[in-house]
Parts: C-alpha cells; structure tokens; sequence
C-alpha cells in the first residue's frame, strides 16, 4: 500500500488515525504510531499549553515515529497561535488545521520541513490551501463523523485529484480494509480514519461511549446542529431523540441575525463543547457522542494494533476478490 503519503510520512500504510475532539489521547498516538500508520491528535485535548507541551513530549519519549497535531485555526480557537508556535519549538511532524486560513501555519512549518495538510470539503477551498502551499488535502466527504462536508467520497477525491495537483486524503466512511482498497481506487492517496477507533482499548472515553459504537449501527447516525452551531454526526441515542436534533427558535434566530451571529456561534460552540466532553468523560443519561457511520464495524473494544492488523488482511482478502471479480 504504498502512497504519496505513505512516502511523505514514512509510515506503512496510508492512514493517519483521525484527530477526535476529547477522544484521541497520547496512548492511542503511541499505539498507531508504532503499528505503522500516523496519529494525529487536537491541540485542544490538551487543557493548557503546559499540557500540549508535556503530551508531545510524551508521545516523543515513547516513538520517534511520525505523528500530527490538529490545529482550529478561525477565531474560535484563541489559543492557536501559541499552540502553534509550541508544536514548532517540539518538533512535530505534520499538522492538520481546520476551519479559517491556514497560511501562517504553512509558512512557520515549512520553514522547519513539517508538513501541513488541510481540512476541505470543496474544489474552492482545496485550491486556494493548494496555493497556500499545503502539502496534502483531506477531504472531508459526507460519510465523515463528527463535522461532515457535502459530498460523498466517490465525487469528491475524483475531483480534487483532477483539479489539483497536490495528495488527497480521503476522510470519511471506511471501517474496513475493502473500504480501504476502494478509496485508494477513486484515487485517493491514503485516508484519514477516526470512528472506529473510539473504542480501541487505548481510549479513554466511557464504557458506556465503547459501548455505544459497538451496539449502535451506521443508521443509528443523525446530524445535529446542536453542538457547534454546524452540521455534526452522533448517535442517535434516547437523549438525543428527547432534545432534538435541531437548533431551537432562540438558536436560530441568534444565528442567522449578522450582528449577533458571531457572539451566538461562540456561546454555540462552548455549549456543545461541554456537552461532548459530559459524555466522553462523565456519561449519564444526558449523552451525547460524536461518530460515524464507519461503526457499523465495530464489533468490540479491542487494541489499536487488532483494529490494524483487521484493516491489513481485510485489504488483502479484498484485493484477491476484486482480482478475481476482473478475471
């Protein structure tokens, strides 16, 4: 399976592991890391920069394999310079920003040969962050858990294959190593994977989260706008089905007024923030957890390294098929 990307890391397979807001930890980082793909984790897991620092120094004492910070670069985000500007003194190997302009981000990594790759969900964007001087795209389909784009795999990596000239991740959809083997044919130069693994041994979100992706199904998956304001995947379990899947009146109407629309987005999204976090960290009746429909094929909790390993031999066993499918 080797890739652009998988040239560009370093690593074995062409997948980094999803950065998953309040989910992805330095083990899981570790533990993908050493199993041949790269890990990426936000920025904002980390509660302060003396935590960020120590999380990266962490991962460092344990791999000297590649691995990525996720930066939320727009104005949500008012720690993104100095995380920034952290992850650069300690050395990391790749970013993936998301939301807002990622040009000083490129500009500072380059100057010290870390990559950039940046979250898109249209041919625009793609080519303006292309202009920018990203190394690589990840295109965020409508299969994708948590903040979802518009367009389904099969359109979008076709696309952006043949409008720029840069690599593009697919991210989105896949839990299996068939999956695997069908984005690299729409041309894909890896995939970026996240919900199946929310329940890998190494996470440490609740039972009752792990629980959640192994019962629930890909129909179990609904779209809210209650988080962040934005169109955002979860499961759709008996609290979520007794709020609401949509924003309020009072939301509404906050959010679609010009002058109030800044401020209602931030109260919005510090809201939504808290009620992820309840239910990663402290699960009661009032849950509410992101995923994606890729969890269809989460069958039980199990290490990183299983969940790998499964991808390897289910890529193999769906490549002998499509051969002899092709003759």
């Amino acid at each position: 399976m080797k890739t652009a990307l998988t040239e560009m890391l370093g690593i074995e397979l062409p997948i980094i592991m999803a950065p998953m807001f309040l989910v992805t930890n330095t083990k899981m980082i570790v533990a993908a890391a050493e199993n041949g793909i790269a890990g990426c984790i936000p920025a904002l897991n980390f509660r302060t920069l003396e935590d960020l620092e120590a999380g990266i120094k962490e991962i460092k004492a344990q791999t000297n394999k590649p691995f990525g910070i996720n930066l939320i670069v727009n104005k949500s985000n008012i720690h993104a310079k100095k995380q920034l500007y952290k992850c650069l003194d300690l050395g990391v190997n790749f970013f993936i920003t998301s939301l807002g302009s990622p040009e000083e981000v490129i500009r500072e990594s380059h100057k010290l040969g870390i990559k950039v790759f940046c979250d898109v969900i249209e041919e625009n964007y793609a080519k303006k962050v292309e202009d920018l001087g990203a190394n690589g795209l990840i295109a965020v389909n409508s299969g994708a858990g948590g903040h979802l784009g518009n367009i389904p795999a099969s359109v979008l990596v076709p696309t952006l294959k043949s409008k720029c000239k840069i690599p593009v991740i697919s991210a989105g959809g896949v839990g299996t190593g068939a999956g695997i083997l069908s984005m690299l044919a729409f041309g894909a130069d890896g995939l970026s994977i996240g919900s199946p693994f929310i329940a890998c041994s190494e996470s440490d979100v609740t039972p009752e989260y792990k629980q959640a992706c192994i019962d629930y199904d890909a129909e179990d998956i609904v779209v809210t706008t209650k988080l962040s304001g934005s169109r955002c995947t979860v499961i759709n379990t008996p609290y979520l089905q007794k709020i609401g899947t949509d924003q309020n009146v009072l939301e509404s109407f906050l959010n679609k007024n010009k002058q109030l629309k800044k401020y209602a987005k931030m109260v919005t999204y510090y809201k939504g923030m808290k009620m992820i976090e309840k239910a990663a960290f402290a699960a009661t009746y009032k849950t509410v957890w992101c995923a994606g429909t890729s969890i269809e094929f989460t069958k039980k909790v199990e290490p990183i390294q299983e969940i790998v390993t499964r991808f390897k031999n289910e890529f193999e066993d769906a490549k002998v098929n499509l051969n002899k499918v092709i003759g």
